[in-house]
């Protein structure tokens, strides 16, 4: 009896083999791409021992619930308004099903990978990271990897031109990495440049504060804290609730924000700031040596805090080396941009209610599952109380020859993400002074990958319709429209290694809103109210007049003459350029 069972035990195990084992070979496409992404060309095959951490981001089952729940904190006409949730409350709206996980654990059990060795979980359950060599990779995502170079950056990675996964997963899992995003932070742009040396006469008067009511005609081409915080009329608050309210800038490319050069600049430019200081927070493998600190570094936290001092900031120093060395078995981050930093921040109890970054790229380049990802993690922080602001770049209406990259090599417009994003605050640039124009590289359009957002349509129509045909075929006319506002970009003075620098992009945009933000975040703290978190929904409406509208200049590129400032919303500077007296009247 006990040899009859065993042997009927044998032939049911052999007779489900098959089937379980068919659940996971019926494998079909998650993303593939047509060409190698501009700019990236094959270099060679990875060791086959070659370690990954390959992140599984797993579908968030009420992640609809979660985008609701953040409209209605986040719309001032809803009885929810300023009712921000918990990170307990945002796990659960984003964690898996149970399906969900009992399908993926059992796809990595079937590849011999105990689930319970995850290298990383996150708290709800949404990411998990498992250590492969790239034949694991290979064979579970049926694919092959290759170490592809980008002579721009000088960056190597380990990456794939498409991956497929078994059928059923597909339902149950939105994206895995390192895939098809060939993205990192090194080839990323960083919405900065150095301009040339010019004379800027005698540095020791910029620190002399100016009239909100007379700004002088030096401000339209050499910009310093006393510019800006008389443009956009923050001259004169004094922060309250700087042991509650926080600032906080992202750092990626081995850059660090120089504490020295930070005591340098408030000397030179905001004397009653001498002796303010910000927290470094590493992430990753991110590095604070203090050696050759980085132009966007030192400008983000000089600026920043040039209008917001002395509220409490920190700079997230996120891991941001070249990923693959051929002579070097270890294992490697896979230095794909934002999701080292997101799991971090989502990971702690509290958050920080104003962030600004400023990088950015194509959207074309990233793939939809992995920017939706992405989105949707901006989307938990905006939840939770967070103002996300993002530079939109310095590409105008779009980078390079604007080619599309699905094959056909037909010229569009090309949005940027993350400020395609509907769930962050695009920050376009503008120049001069009496008045603001745009300028000319301000980044600026309709994203192809998201829908323009029901806070924005009454806005957005007027400058389509008054386009009418003009660009037809260029652009995504029922996609997110950005920027969303926009400040000075350009003749920024910043410290950099003890001297004075003259610098220009959206990046000085961004850091500069984020300032204004912070001050108003700090004047609703201290009356015990909620911070803004994501402001979209309340600048589209009940704000929209606490803007300086910019009605002239535009953003050409592709060969194109680009979108025009006009009345209203425009894409090229939004809504226009923050006044922070208005708007503190319009939110009190």
């Amino acid at each position: 009896m006990l040899w009859l069972s065993a042997l009927l035990l044998v032939a049911q195990l052999s007779a489900a083999k098959p089937l379980n084992s068919k659940r996971w070979t019926d494998l079909s496409v998650k993303h593939a791409w047509v060409e190698i992404p501009r700019g990236w060309e094959y270099h060679s095959a990875p060791p086959a021992d070659h370690l990954l951490d390959m992140r599984i981001g797993l579908k968030q089952d009420k992640i609809d619930q979660l985008i609701s729940s953040l409209y209605e904190v986040s719309d001032p006409a809803h009885e929810k308004y300023g009712k921000h949730l918990s990170k307990e409350e945002v796990d659960a709206l984003v964690a898996p099903h149970p399906d969900s996980v009992d399908a993926v654990e059992s796809w990595l059990e079937h590849h011999g990978i105990n689930p319970a060795d995850a290298h990383f979980r996150s708290t709800a359950g949404e990411w998990v990271t498992i250590r492969v060599s790239v034949a694991q990779a290979e064979q579970m995502l049926n694919t092959k990897y290759g170490v592809y170079y980008h002579p721009a950056s000088g960056s190597q990675v380990v990456r794939t031109m498409g991956y497929s996964l078994p059928t059923e997963l597909h339902s149950h899992v939105d994206v895995i990495s390192p895939t098809t995003y060939f993205g990192t932070m090194h080839s990323m742009r960083a919405t900065s440049f150095v301009l040339p040396q010019t004379a800027t006469g005698d540095e020791d008067s910029f620190a002399a504060e100016i009239s909100p009511l007379a700004v002088p005609a030096s401000c339209g081409t050499t910009i310093t804290p006393a510019c800006l915080r008389a443009l956009y009329n923050t001259t004169n608050y004094v922060p309250k609730a700087t042991a509650t309210n926080k600032l906080g800038i992202t750092g990626y490319l081995e850059e660090f924000a120089n504490d020295a050069d930070l005591q340098t600049f408030f000397k030179q430019f905001r004397t009653d700031a001498v002796g303010e200081t910000f927290t470094h927070v590493q992430v990753n493998g991110g590095l604070n040596t203090q050696s050759d600190p980085g132009v966007e570094a030192n400008l983000d936290i000089q600026y920043s805090l040039g209008i917001a001092a002395p509220t409490t900031a920190t700079f997230w120093s996120t891991g941001g080396s070249p990923p693959f060395k051929a002579d070097t078995f270890t294992t490697t981050n896979t230095n794909e941009p934002y999701l080292d930093w997101l799991n971090f921040v989502l990971n702690q109890t509290t958050v920080t209610q104003t962030i600004s970054t400023s990088y950015g790229d194509d959207e074309q380049t990233v793939p939809l599952d992995y920017a939706t990802s992405v989105c949707n993690m901006f989307a938990q922080l905006g939840a939770r109380g967070t103002t996300l602001l993002f530079s939109s770049g310095d590409e105008g209406v779009g980078g390079g020859n604007c080619e599309a990259n699905d094959g056909t090599n037909k010229v569009e417009f090309q949005p940027a993400f993350p400020a395609s994003c509907p769930f962050v605050t695009a920050v376009g640039g503008t120049r001069s002074v009496n008045p603001e124009v745009a300028i000319n590289f301000s980044g600026g359009g309709f994203s192809r990958y998201f829908a323009q957002p029901s806070y924005q349509t009454a806005s957005v129509q007027p400058f389509l319709t008054a386009l009418g045909t003009k660009f037809t075929g260029l652009f995504n006319a029922s996609g997110r429209a950005y920027p969303d506002v926009a400040a000075q970009a350009t003749g920024f003075q910043v410290v950099i290694g003890g001297r004075v620098s003259s610098v220009a992009g959206t990046s000085c945009s961004a850091p500069t809103v984020a300032g204004v933000i912070a001050l108003l975040n700090d004047f609703l703290i201290s009356q015990g109210k909620a911070p803004l978190g994501f402001i979209n929904p309340l600048i589209y409406s009940t704000a929209k007049t606490g803007f300086n509208d910019i009605v002239s200049g535009s953003n050409p590129a592709c060969g194109q003459a680009g979108f025009t400032a006009a009345a209203g919303w425009d894409p090229v500077t939004g809504l226009g350029t923050p006044d922070f007296l208005r708007l503190q009247a319009l939110i009190g």
